[in-house]
């Protein structure tokens, strides 16, 4: 794995080690989600969770809790953006006459898109002041997008809004950042076991995952953080959107 990597930031989440998590050493990322809630457990040796659940779209709250991720490793090196939020309603809904509410639009916005970038904005600063490694690496930061940036359903305006606009702004952030080492690479998921869904009833999410062509079920937390891994380790994958949906292509 690359070394010197301290400090990996999911909101609250650090793995606290010496360098990234080795395969070969059974430290694997993808311990730090777990199937039943999609996020890091407390009794997982290869993750150290902070005591700070900031909201994203908050200077204050992020900075304080990448203060903490500093003092507690010394360090950051990866930070994955997953926060996020949705709704479901049309523009305007005919039937009802009722417009979409622009303050839930603004809503949904603000906290996937605006958040996003708030995040990678403030942890920007504190990854440049690591030492770089032999090739000028000096961190990565792993945004989360959507299969609706590309192919928004119906009532899904604001989201698909969101979270193409986090598709637009990967390579211009990605070319920001070059010249610090810093490389910036997008995820769009496409269906996935997520608590969001786990609350669904087992007929909906058998429906749902039979809509994948292959493999045809939900994805997995830790199919993603896989993903994330092997961007960890491949340095030159930067300023890219990688779709991760199973060959997924949403319908109206």
């Amino acid at each position: 794995g690359r070394e010197a990597c301290r400090g990996v930031w999911m909101g609250a989440v650090g793995t606290g080690q010496g360098e990234w998590p080795s395969p070969a050493r059974g430290e694997d990322l993808r311990e730090l989600f777990h199937e039943d809630t999609g996020m890091g457990g407390t009794e997982n040796p290869f993750q150290r969770s902070l005591p700070t659940h900031p909201m994203v779209t908050s200077a204050e709250e992020v900075g304080a809790a990448l203060e903490l991720t500093r003092k507690e490793f010394g360090r950051l090196d990866l930070v994955v953006n997953c926060a996020g939020v949705g709704i479901a309603v049309k523009t305007y809904n005919s039937k009802r006459d009722k417009v979409h509410e622009l303050e839930d639009f603004q809503r949904v916005v603000n906290v996937n898109l605006v958040g996003t970038f708030n995040v990678i904005r403030l942890s920007a600063q504190l990854m440049s002041q690591n030492k770089p490694d032999a090739d000028g690496h000096r961190g990565l930061v792993v945004n989360t997008a959507s299969v609706a940036a590309f192919e928004g359903q119906v009532g899904q305006a604001a989201y698909s809004a969101s979270k193409g606009g986090i598709v637009g702004m990967t390579l211009p952030i990605a070319r920001d950042l070059a010249p610090l080492g810093i490389r910036v690479v997008t995820i769009a998921p496409g269906l996935f076991s997520t608590p969001l869904l786990a609350g669904l009833p087992e007929r909906v999410r058998n429906f749902l995952g039979q809509q994948v062509p292959f493999p045809s079920r939900l994805g997995h937390p830790s199919e993603y953080a896989h993903l994330v891994q092997a961007l960890a380790e491949n340095p030159m994958v930067n300023g890219e959107v990688v779709r991760l949906d199973g060959a997924l292509r949403m319908q109206p």
